[in-house]
């Protein structure tokens, strides 16, 4: 079968178009003959080295994707062949083979039926975005009807923070830099969407909230914005860092922490076992269907043109990067 290729630690640029053989099920697992598979930044993180995972090599990347399946191993009851599926967050892509191939074995405790009325090109790259905006919104418990501020709004994991957050009932503002993007946004149900290029993002954000004062920030970026929105927040304010496509945050003085009583917390949905993100990615669903949101899907690109793929996650799409497999 066919499968991208990375043999070694360094960069996505390494990734070769290559003949492996077909992956067999273990007990307790099945194959998927993949269809859609999905790109995320972390998939180009693991590739430099800079993500906590040190894979066999030659390792396939990948960590999304939807399925039918073609192999069923041992033990295996709820699934049979030609049954469609998709993947949750598990090691697939990360310790073990992932889905920029035609196929991939994945534990049957990894497994979902995809929602009804999605499209499979949806299905395919929803889960890990999905599940990180839902432990981002949900990490410091019950949070009633507040205002939630997105950082890097456009983006996969920005999306989905959007929709899940308005079905919560926040007030939600978003930051996406220049104008193109901007009705798409409050089309997804953001309040307020600003330029964080533009020097007067905080003034217009008080502007706009009047007394209140932001209560969560979902940070997907990092770098000298995270010190801008420390200034946002209320007493008792929460940071949920989920990214830092913008890299390191320069000289952050801690004593802004103090006063205001703020928490900062780092999301990783790699601390969910199976069953927990299969219990996630139910409430997931379940919120969404209150608002009928759906996934959005920036681009489709032939499983061949991979490069061209990652190229426009790292210009920064309106929700995901999807590659059609088959």
């Amino acid at each position: 079968m066919k499968a991208w290729l990375l043999p070694q630690l360094g960069s996505i640029d390494l990734l070769t178009l290559s003949d492996i053989p077909e992956p067999a099920p273990a007990p307790g697992e099945v194959v998927l003959e993949l269809e859609f598979a999905a790109l995320n930044p972390a998939d180009r993180y693991l590739a430099e080295g800079a993500y906590p995972a040190r894979p066999t090599f030659p390792h396939v990347l990948g960590r999304d994707g939807i399925g039918k399946v073609s192999a069923i191993g041992a033990g295996v009851t709820d699934w049979k062949i030609g049954d469609e599926a998709v993947i949750v967050r598990s090691e697939v892509g990360v310790a073990r083979q992932g889905t920029l191939a035609q196929k991939v074995a994945v534990p049957v405790e990894s497994l979902v039926k995809p929602p009804a009325t999605w499209s499979k090109e949806q299905a395919a790259g929803a889960t890990l975005v999905y599940l990180t905006a839902w432990q981002a919104l949900t990490q410091w418990g019950d949070l009633k009807p507040s205002v939630v501020l997105i950082t890097g709004a456009s983006g996969g994991v920005g999306v989905a923070s959007i929709q899940l957050a308005k079905a919560m009932g926040h007030t939600v503002i978003g930051l996406s830099r220049g104008q193109t993007k901007k009705q798409a946004l409050l089309d997804l149900g953001a309040d307020l969407i600003l330029d964080p290029n533009d020097t007067q993002w905080r003034k217009l954000v008080k502007q706009f909230l009047g007394e209140k004062r932001v209560d969560l920030a979902i940070d997907n970026i990092g770098g000298t914005l995270f010190a801008e929105l420390i200034d946002t927040l209320g007493m008792w304010g929460k940071v949920s860092l989920v990214g830092r496509l913008a890299g390191p945050t320069p000289q952050f003085n801690t004593s802004t922490l103090f006063f205001r009583r703020l928490r900062i917390g780092g999301v990783a949905v790699g601390t969910y076992t199976p069953a927990e993100s299969c219990a996630a990615w139910e409430s997931v669903t379940s919120m969404l269907e209150r608002t009928g949101a759906t996934p959005l899907v920036d681009h489709v690109f032939a499983f061949d043109d991979l490069m061209n793929a990652f190229a426009r996650l790292r210009e920064g799409p309106l929700g995901k990067v999807v590659l059609r497999v088959r």
